[in-house]
Order: structure tokens, then sequence, then C-alpha cells
């Protein structure tokens, strides 16, 4: 889904005129103002009639050189449900400790709207409802609202932003949550530096021109010529969120840029896109990260009793893994950097995710176990560039030990995961595997050895009463566990688990109920319920209806789209069981049974599978739902959305019981 292209901010011939143009400010036709809905996407809300945006590397007036970008659009509301996009944040950045923050100004803004006798109004931004908010002393957003808006509104606004910070050079995002007519973005690059430029997303370019600028840019007392590129789309639907995705900038249509090399008005060239070798440097003389890989010292004490008496290097990897987990408490930072280094954690007993899994790393070398750390991207965070490496992509650590031949990649944030199961956040991708001695490498992470599995087991006798009585029994494994295991932590305990359960289920009692393994994380969850159901119903006279699925019924397809450009993604296989043994009296037997259905997804995929086996007083119905795959291509989205119809249907149907 992405391309790349090498933009050559050199002296080079015109390919074509660059003709961006911003478009003319506070101004709205009739045939804007009249629109009811956007033909190429009726169900939007709202959508972006025209937006233009222009950055550009030169200096200032006292000579430093900074990123000078401007922003307008104009945007068609047309019902309440749109009104979100009439409230704006501009973020500004300061990557220093000091107070250097971007700078925003000439913020203007307007409301266009027709009143009563049909004439079209407008109500400007004020200057004193333009406010800043500090979020931290990295971020802080200029935050504004326009005014007046109603069904059928016009907003538009416009601002320039002054960053110091040239060598990040502006994205720029064709695709947005509502559609957009057209979208254009003008570039101006002096030729002393050079970008890598990258395209995101499955839409192509409806306008790109390129064009010489001469003797553009001067600092210091030297000059060169500049590039000036554009980029335009046109017709750009909307990017709509669904489930089981990582992060939607991984899919929206954008372009990025890279910044290369840049030389400085003297003539000297600085290579500024690194290689792993150059990365691997940097981390390992980075204080709150490679210092803290050598501090194996701190626990080469502290683990001793800890692998006392283990049998073997598996044992002591479990019993250290389990020991930093009750170690640490996760503050619910994410970050590959240990924010005050390992002592501070240790004394104080809590952390970010770096703190806790560099001090796992440290712990297992300790013990003179091979253990490496991984830097990774989490699925909120996007899939990292392999192309151009960059630490700032990088979002979190995990260790990653290999005993013999079998290598167990290990989180140690949350209580509840077993031995050499990841969370889902890590689940994205690549990550790269750094030691101290050896150089860097890349690892998979989207197809590891962990599942999703449950099995239900529902073993009932009905009553002539027209009441079920019965036992229930699941069992959890791999990551299905530990999410049920966090769920059941969530309470003081086991019983207020299950008294809230039990008021979940109505006309179900639960009679009586037992939990096995809850802290043996090496073991499956066992859940096991003696369970009484109310049916009998006087409406329906002879007729009793049951349906089975009264835990975790699929009523909701999670894919809606007409067709997905982007991948499924599940992060890992999935397996759910089901087998219903029902006891009939005398007397009764089953009218409407259980429909029989065999559906398998394309390349061994994954499945979906019931059957129904009756006897002479009873019957079993089994019900399976497979998944092999951690990632389903847009190709296979019609296939799966199709299962899950099916599913919904299977799961919505009801048994019925008669009385001859």
């Amino acid at each position: 889904m992405k391309k790349t292209l090498l933009i050559l901010l050199i002296l080079f011939s015109i390919t074509k005129a660059a003709q961006a143009q911003d478009f003319p400010y506070g101004t709205v036709t009739d045939e804007e103002m009249a629109m009811k809905k956007y033909a190429k996407d009726t169900a939007a809300h709202a959508v972006v009639l025209q937006e233009f945006g222009k950055s550009r590397i030169d200096a200032d007036n006292e000579g430093n050189i900074k990123v000078f970008y401007e922003y307008h659009v104009k945007i068609k509301i047309f019902d309440n449900k749109g009104f979100d996009n009439g409230t704006v944040k501009i973020p500004v950045y300061n990557n220093s400790d000091g107070d250097i923050y971007e700078d925003v100004d000439d913020i203007t803004g307007v409301t266009f709207y027709k009143d009563d006798n049909g004439a079209i109004q407008k109500i400007e931004l004020e200057n004193k409802k333009i406010y800043p908010v500090k979020e931290n002393k990295h971020l802080a957003h200029y935050n504004f609202a326009l005014p007046g808006l109603r069904n059928g509104c016009i907003i538009e606004y416009k601002y320039k932003l002054e960053s110091p910070y040239w060598w990040d050079f502006p994205s720029w995002h064709f695709q947005s949550d509502i559609p957009k007519v057209y979208s254009e973005y003008e570039v101006h690059i002096p030729g002393f530096w050079v970008f890598n430029a990258s395209i995101k997303g499955g839409l192509k370019l409806t306008k790109t021109t390129a064009e010489v600028e001469r003797k553009c840019f001067s600092a210091d007392g030297a000059s060169c010529d500049c590039s000036l590129l554009v980029y335009g789309m046109k017709d750009i639907p909307a990017f709509i969120e669904e489930d089981y995705m990582t992060s939607a900038k991984n899919y929206k249509s954008a372009i990025n840029f890279e910044l290369s090399d840049y030389t400085n008005p003297y003539g000297v060239k600085t290579k500024w896109t690194k290689e792993w070798k150059d990365i691997d440097y940097q981390l390992k003389d980075e204080s709150n990260f490679g210092g803290q890989l050598k501090k194996k010292g701190l626990f080469k004490e502290r683990i001793v009793p800890v692998i006392a008496g283990q049998p073997d290097d598996l044992a002591k990897a479990k019993a250290i893994y389990a020991y930093i987990k009750k170690l640490y408490k996760w503050n619910e930072y994410e970050s590959i950097y240990s924010t005050d280094g390992l002592s501070k954690a240790l004394d104080s007993h809590t952390g970010n995710s770096a703190d806790i899994n560099l001090s796992l790393v440290n712990a297992l070398n300790a013990a003179g176990l091979n253990t490496e750390t991984v830097l990774l991207s989490t699925r909120d965070n996007g899939v990292i560039n392999t192309l151009y490496p960059v630490i700032s992509d990088f979002d979190y650590v995990i260790a990653k030990l290999t005993i013999g031949d079998q290598s167990y990649l290990l989180d140690a944030t949350e209580p509840a995961l077993s031995f050499g199961i990841l969370p889902l956040r890590c689940l994205n991708d690549k990550g790269r595997v750094f030691s101290l001695d050896k150089p860097s490498y890349w690892i998979d992470l989207s197809n590891l050895p962990q599942k999703e599995k449950s099995t239900y087991g529902l073993d009932f006798t009905l009553q002539e009463d027209g009441k079920l009585k019965g036992t229930l029994i699941q069992y959890s494994f791999g990551y299905d566990a530990y999410l049920k295991r966090k769920e059941i932590k969530k309470f003081n305990s086991v019983d207020e688990y299950v008294e809230d359960l039990n008021g979940k289920l109505p006309k179900i009692k639960i009679l009586k109920s037992e939990i096995t393994n809850l802290d043996s994380l090496d073991l499956p969850l066992a859940e096991k319920y003696e369970i009484e159901i109310n049916l009998y119903d006087k409406a329906n006279g002879n007729l009793i209806a049951f349906n089975p699925f009264f835990l975790d019924k699929t009523d909701t397809n999670p894919f809606k789209l007409t067709e997905r450009s982007f991948p499924v993604d599940w992060g890992m296989p999935s397996e759910d069981s089901f087998v219903l043994t029902m006891h009939l009296p005398a007397g009764y037997v089953i009218e409407t049974p259980p429909q029989i259905i065999a559906i398998g997804l394309p390349n061994d995929g994954g499945k979906f599978v019931t059957n129904y086996e009756p006897d002479s007083n009873s019957f079993t119905f089994s019900h399976l739902i497979k998944f092999n795959k951690s990632i389903y291509s847009p190709g296979e989205y019609p296939y799966l959305k199709e299962l899950y119809n099916k599913i919904i249907q299977s799961e919505k149907a009801e048994m019925v019981f008669k009385k001859k």
C-alpha cells in the first residue's frame, strides 16, 4: 500500500509547469449553499469542498531556517452529525525541554448560512475564541470552534504555522473521515535539501507537477534554486474505520517526507537518513536505553532466590518472568526509553513499558539466559518504515529469550499474561531485535504461535415444568484465557464476578459455580456453572423455545463495508467451539432442530461448521468457528463478511421443543 518516490532536489529541467494556487477566501457559490447531499457519498454528513496546503523551507527575518506551513479548507455541513468538523485543534510541538513551540498565527474562520429569507449570511470567527491549551511539555493545541453551525452551512478557515524543525517536513493527508471533492498540496524545497517522499494508501494522485524556482533561497551568503512540487487528488472517498484493523494512518492516502541529506551554505554535506548500524550505535549510547541494558548488576542478587531449585533454563526464565510481573505495576505509558532509570523504577515498583521490560531483559541475562531486546511499534502507533530507519517510529519494547533452538517473546507489563504470550497491541508487522554486542535484525510479529481459543460444553435436561437444568463448562486457552482472567480480576472476588455474570443473564439462575486455574497462567482457565433456565411461556402452550447462545451470542456483523481496501487483522488465529447435549423428557420432541452448516474460507482460511445428531430422547448439537490466519487480504473480505452473516443467522435461530 506504500509507494516510495525519491525527490532529487537538485537542479533539474522543468517537467511540467506547476500551477498550484490557493482558492479565494470568504466566497461561496449558490450551488454550494444549495447542496443537500454529496452525490458521490449520499450518506456523508459533511464534505470538504476545497482544501489547499503549502509548505516551504525558508529563512525568517533573523536568518533562522524554518518550515512555513499554510492550511486552508472549506467544508459543507449537511446535518448536525457533521458539526464536529467545526471544532478545530491545531497541534504545535516542542522537541526541546524549553518553551520552543511551533508558532501559529493568522487564524481566520467564517460560517456561511442562509437566513429565513434565503439570503446568504456569514459569521466571522472572533480572535478571543481562539485559545492555546498546553497538553504537556512537548505538545500544545490551538483550539477554536466555528460559530453559528446549522444544517446546510459552509465553514471555512485558514491559518499559518512556523516550525523550527525543518527536518520534520509536514505530511499531507488527502483522506480523512469525510469525503473530499478536491485536495491539493504545494511543496517548496531548496536544493540544499534532499527528501524521500512516500505515498500511502490505495488512491491515485490526479495531479503531480514539478518545476524549478530560480534563486528562491539564500542563507549566509549562499543561494540555490528550489523544487516546486504540487500533488492533487479529487473525488476522495471518506476513510471508514472498521473492526480488526491496525492504525488507520497505515491505510489513509497521504504523502510523507523523510529527510535524506542536506548541504549547508558552506558546502558541507550531512547525511540525515541513517543506516541500522547508526541506529544501533545511537541506541547503545542512549542513557535511558542502552545505558539501562548494562545494569544486570541491579538484578544479580535479587534473582538468586527466584531461580534457586529450578530444574532447567525454561523453569528459571518462567520464575524470573513471574517475579518481574509482581515486582512492578505498569503505569500504562508506552515507550522504548526508561523514564528515570531502572534504579528509580525499582525503588517505586512502578514504571513504563520500557522500565519493566528492560528490567526483564536484564534479569534474564543476569541469570545467564540469552535475551535480547525487541523494539516495535504498537498497533495504534502505525507500521514501521523499514526502508528508512527512524527511532521515533518505535514506541514499545519487549524481550526475546532464546533457549536452545526455541525463542520466546515476553512482555511483563500485564499480570494476567502467560509466558510467551504478547498483548494484542504488540502484534503489529515487524520488530527490530537489538543487543549490545550484535547488529540488529528484523523479526516477524504478524504470525506468532499464539491464538485465542475457547470451548463451551453444555449438558442440559429439560424438566416437565419447562425448566432446563444442567452444567456449563467453559475452558479458555492462550490469549482468550488472558482476556478472561483480566476480566475476572477487575472484581474484588470471584464471587463478585459470578454475581455480576448472573445479573446479566435474564431467566437464567446460576445455582453453583467453580472457577479453577485463575492464577495458574500456564493452564487453561476453567469455569463450571450449574444452571437453571426458565423456558416455560404460557403464551406458547405446548411449545418451548430455547437459544443456547446466551453467553457469547454474535448478533452484529463487524464487517459492514461494501468493499474494504485494507486487510482484516485479527492479530492472531482463533477458535471457538460449542457442544450442547440435551436430554428430553418422555413426551417431548424437537420440532425445530438447529440447521446443519458447513462453510469454509478460501485458502484454508477458516470455517464455520455446525452439526446435529439426534438420539431417542436426546440430541447433540455442535458449533465451531475457526479462523486459521492472523491477517486476511481485502480480496478475502467478502468471504469473511458472508461467513459472519451465516454465523449471526445460525445463532439467532431458536430450538423449539413440543409436547406431544
